[in-house]
């Protein structure tokens, strides 16, 4: 028998970071930009902005800070809480794979 399992990070005010939110959170982080990070993950530009704003509506805190385009351009960068979120999820990734590695044996 097979052992699977997602992880799923559930705050207050309904936020819920799973993978894909956290690859979205990762890209953003390296890329500096949604529409770059939408692109990175293979994700439509308007589903990744939708969850941003869903993440950001949901966070006590913002996940993602924007800047609007113009001359010398927009951007995206995760705040200290979004750098927080990703950390906790990459944490409790770690230490489920190790238990379904553990179950497994």
């Amino acid at each position: 028998m097979n052992i699977h399992g997602n992880i799923w990070l559930n705050g207050p005010n309904g936020l819920k970071v799973g993978a894909g939110r956290k690859h979205l959170l990762d890209a953003i982080r390296h890329t500096g930009s949604i529409s770059a990070a939408a692109k990175k993950t293979g994700m439509s530009y308007r589903h990744a902005w939708e969850m941003v704003e869903d993440m950001n509506r949901r966070s006590v805190v913002p996940l993602v800070e924007k800047a609007t385009g113009g001359r010398f351009g927009g951007g995206a960068r995760l705040t200290p809480e979004g750098e927080k979120v990703v950390a906790e999820f990459e944490d409790v990734s770690k230490r489920f794979k190790i238990f379904i590695e553990t179950a497994r044996s």
